[in-house]
């Protein structure tokens, strides 16, 4: 930042689009039970680019602000659609609203201490830049928005306007936009357990004519994908410190010319697992 009116519109950028958008947040994780970080990170981005270069703050310097900006916002919209959840699972088990905000601020507090070091032993042990760096799809998407109007190229609206009718279109046609969107710019092999994981959706809710039984079945499976999801993050963090401390168990083991192979075998049980388990649930 050049001077101080560049840093007071940052924070005046940062308050209004927090204000609004954790609103946002907070009713769509009450009424259907997501929250649009991503999309709101990246209209976020959008809108603090083009301020940001009205008051002249540009190039590299314009990115970082652009970036830390984002980084907040997506931070408080994280925040406030997880603690509405808290208060939803709270208020189910008569829990007091007041204990739960106390320890809201221990836990976001704790989270961003271990954030923060597990980004850097990412960043040591594989890098993000490279031929062998951590895939970061998202990324490489707000890159793609900030650096063409910090760049002087201004922002590609007209793929912006593509990519808003091909969501309208694909809607009417009841097609989930969100998903299409995901498949085109998220590489296949993260895309790959994502196409598994609707399959095995389809197949498990579909199999009785009891549509309470099928949303039973549904739900656990949904249970089963998030346990898969939070240890697979946890055992790739787990891999990352290996690395970081040249601790070799298996790694290079698993690299070798038939690890690829091998790991068919444990992909396909967490298949069989997670159909069968689901397929248990009763109403």
């Amino acid at each position: 930042v050049n001077n101080i009116w560049q840093a007071v519109v940052g924070l005046l950028i940062v308050a209004v689009i927090s204000f609004l958008f954790t609103t946002v947040a907070a009713n769509a994780i009450a009424i259907v039970g997501t929250n649009p970080v991503s999309g709101m990170t990246l209209m976020t981005l959008i809108i603090a680019a083009l301020i940001l270069v009205g008051v002249g703050l540009k190039g590299n310097a314009g990115m970082a602000a652009a970036l830390i900006i984002g980084g907040v916002v997506c931070t408080a919209l994280s925040v406030a659609g997880s603690f509405i959840t808290d208060l939803k699972i709270g208020y189910w088990i008569g829990s007091t609203p007041k204990k739960q905000e106390g320890w809201k601020f221990v836990g976001v507090a704790v989270a961003a201490a271990t954030v923060c070091g597990v980004m850097l032993v990412l960043n040591k042990t594989y890098g993000f830049v490279g031929d062998q760096a951590l895939v970061a799809p998202q990324a490489n998407a707000m890159a793609a928005v900030i650096q063409p109007m910090m760049n002087g190229g201004g922002a590609p609206w007209l793929l912006y306007g593509i990519g808003a009718v091909l969501a309208i279109v694909l809607t009417f046609f009841k097609i989930p936009a969100l998903a299409f969107a995901l498949g085109m710019f998220i590489p296949i092999d993260l895309n790959l357990p994502l196409l598994v994981g609707g399959a095995i959706s389809w197949y498990v809710s579909t199999r009785s004519k009891d549509k309470a039984l099928n949303e039973a079945r549904l739900n656990k499976g949904t249970l089963i994908a998030s346990g898969f999801i939070a240890g697979g993050a946890l055992m790739g963090v787990v891999s990352a410190l290996l690395k970081f401390f040249n601790v070799d168990w298996f790694m290079a083991g698993w690299n070798a010319q038939y690890g690829e192979a091998i790991a068919i075998i444990p992909f396909i049980g967490i298949i069989a697992y997670t159909v069968i388990a689901s397929l248990r649930a009763k109403e």
